[in-house]
């Protein structure tokens, strides 16, 4: 008995003092400006390519992670009000569509319907958040969402078509944080 007693006591204090070091390189790395901090580009706006960077996003947020994403070309699509909740899978030359077709037979009527059907419902069947549920969880952690100035420009997108609590900037505003942050991903 005597033992076990004393694993415990040895198993609690490597616990705490593992806790102190780690909360000192913790403290270490915030003095040097070395936090966890990802930056993310999302480039794409179909609902399959709007999962990654949102679930990623959200998921820095819970890890403790900073986080930035930037909205550039066809990622607007992501944080635009009028398409956000209607973002589409193209069945066309879809290397990652889950049943090999021909293409010929992704530009039928109806096949992108049925696959962005399919899509939302392996999701939902799997409990993961919709994308409008992904950007309230990223806006409610602080994560921070972009819209890229230049691509709205190019696009005709105004600031008023973006959802609530985007921010807009050019890539300089961005690449500023990701040149000190210690992820990075383009999708």
């Amino acid at each position: 008995m005597d033992q076990e007693i004393q694993a415990y006591i040895d198993q609690k204090v490597q616990e705490a003092l593992e806790s102190q070091l780690d909360q000192r390189i913790k403290a270490a790395l915030k003095a040097q400006g070395n936090d966890s901090r990802a930056a993310i580009v999302a480039s794409k706006g179909s609902l399959d390519m709007a999962y990654p960077p949102l679930i990623l996003a959200s998921t820095c947020a819970a890890l403790d992670i900073d986080c930035q994403v930037f909205f550039t070309f066809y990622g607007l699509d992501i944080i635009n009000r009028k398409k956000y909740r209607s973002l589409k899978v193209p069945p066309i030359a879809n290397p990652a569509m889950p049943v090999p077709m021909p293409n010929i037979l992704g530009m039928l009527p109806g096949m992108t319907a049925m696959a962005t059907m399919m899509m939302n419902k392996w999701m939902k069947d799997q409990n993961v958040p919709s994308i409008p549920e992904l950007i309230d969880t990223c806006k409610e952690f602080d994560v921070k969402l972009i819209g890229c100035q230049m691509t709205m420009d190019v696009m005709g997108v105004k600031k008023e078509d973006l959802i609530d609590g985007i921010e807009v900037g050019g890539a300089a505003y961005f690449l500023e944080y990701a040149s000190r942050s210690n992820i990075t991903l383009f999708i």
